[in-house]
């Protein structure tokens, strides 16, 4: 009996051990990526965070490059204030920002801007036109630091990630400033005076013929037999020439006056003269007050402000921006009730929503004309290849499509329309 319980024990065994099977299979790890997946959760998953990631502000350090001193240039004051209030609003340090004025549009700009490159600035910024060739050649050596040039051209087809243009769409500002500037010709000619302005320009450059285009076109949304004489100074800033100019335009009949010119001289010109000025860039209320009736400027501090938040995130930002009135960018200043014409306000107030809301436009096609005719179609140098060949057509739907994100934010408008004399 014994014997027959042993044989029933030891195939209960065998039994046992056939049914766990082999012992590689029984020491397997188990794949976890064949596990049934766990049962989905009823509840709502958390919404997606919009909010954006915080700038490292700390790691910031901003270079400025600027062609004159804040205290002598109206422009450069302007570029100087807007840094200083980008300064205050992000709450950055003094040594933060670096100031270098007087910086010639030369290799010594080039030079300059790489000095604050090894000095640890990771964004420099210039504000002059004939800085940018050097400020390219900076880009190329510095692939890691920001170099931002405002009133350029080139950014777009040099393709260097690092270089940036910027302007805005000031041709809007100095419109409005041109009906400011056409209630008071209304007003003067109405008095018996000649509906002749006058306009000190800088260079012939399309920048500078651009303003006093849309300046004119502005007064002449007012008195429509306006014609404007315009004197270059070939000078960014001369307060000696600028004045002689303005001198000489009154002299010519000119009852009215505005500037594209960095300087108090003109302003300073019409009023010893008694003559209503529209200035650029700042008021000049405090140096004409009987005669200085409104001034249009862009504010740059949306952009350093884009500019130094995007670095400050690691985030990549435009090659070629163009400001606008919804941005804070094209701004007008205050208006001196006292020298401006009754109803001067209302007249802005009406375009200006007409602008925001697209049914006006600067140059609208039908309200201008080219040795006697209206263009449909008007070839531009947009794309600087440094061959001075216009290749894009900019007239679309009936206007010439100005500085923009369209096609390139510095101005291009280089047309001598009918009215307006530069010779």
């Amino acid at each position: 009996m014994k014997k027959l319980i042993a044989v029933l024990l030891s195939l209960a065994m065998i039994l046992s051990l056939a049914a766990c099977g082999s012992k590689d299979e029984t020491t397997k790890a188990p794949d976890t990526t064949t596990q049934a997946p766990a049962p989905e959760s009823t509840q709502a998953p958390a919404p997606e965070s919009t909010q954006a990631p915080a700038a490292d502000l700390s790691s910031i350090k901003v270079g400025f490059i600027f062609l004159h001193d804040p205290a002598s240039s109206t422009y450069d004051n302007n570029f100087y204030q807007a840094a200083l209030q980008v300064q205050k609003e992000l709450g950055l340090k003094d040594d933060q920002f670096i100031f270098k004025w007087n910086v010639p549009e030369s290799a010594e700009c080039q030079d300059t801007a790489e000095e604050m490159a090894d000095a640890g600035c990771n964004i420099v910024i210039a504000d002059s036109f004939g800085h940018e060739t050097y400020m390219i050649e900076a880009a190329k050596n510095y692939p890691n630091v920001q170099f931002c040039h405002a009133t350029g051209t080139q950014s777009r087809t040099v393709n260097i990630p690092n270089y940036h243009n910027a302007f805005a769409a000031i041709y809007e500002g100095r419109y409005l400033a041109g009906i400011a500037a056409g209630m008071k010709l209304a007003e003067l000619v109405k008095a018996g005076a000649a509906p002749k302005v006058g306009y000190v320009g800088a260079f012939p450059y399309a920048e500078v013929v651009s303003g006093f285009t849309s300046f004119f076109l502005g007064v002449r949304s007012i008195v429509p037999e306006a014609t404007m004489k315009v004197v270059y100074t070939n000078s960014w800033f001369d307060i000696a020439l600028e004045k002689e100019a303005a001198l000489k335009l009154i002299g010519d009949g000119c009852v009215l006056l505005s500037q594209h010119a960095d300087s108090e001289g003109a302003p300073k010109a019409c009023e010893e003269k008694g003559v209503p000025n529209v200035a650029y860039n700042v008021s000049t209320i405090n140096l004409g007050p009987n005669t200085a009736l409104i001034s249009s400027k862009i504010n740059w501090a949306p952009y350093y402000k884009m500019v130094i938040e995007a670095v400050a995130k690691g985030e990549s930002f435009a090659t070629d921006w163009c400001g606008t009135f919804a941005t804070g960018s094209v701004e007008l200043t205050e208006l001196n009730t006292k020298a401006a014409a009754a109803g001067t306000q209302e007249a802005i107030d009406k375009a200006m929503a007409e602008l925001k809301a697209g049914t006006l436009k600067v140059f609208d096609t039908k309200n201008w004309t080219l040795n006697g005719a209206h263009l449909t179609e008007y070839l531009a140098d947009v794309q600087d290849m440094g061959d001075f060949k216009p290749e894009t057509n900019v007239i679309i739907d009936g206007a010439f499509i100005e500085s923009g994100e369209q096609f390139r934010s510095a101005p291009y408008f280089d047309i001598r329309i009918d009215g307006i004399d530069d010779k």
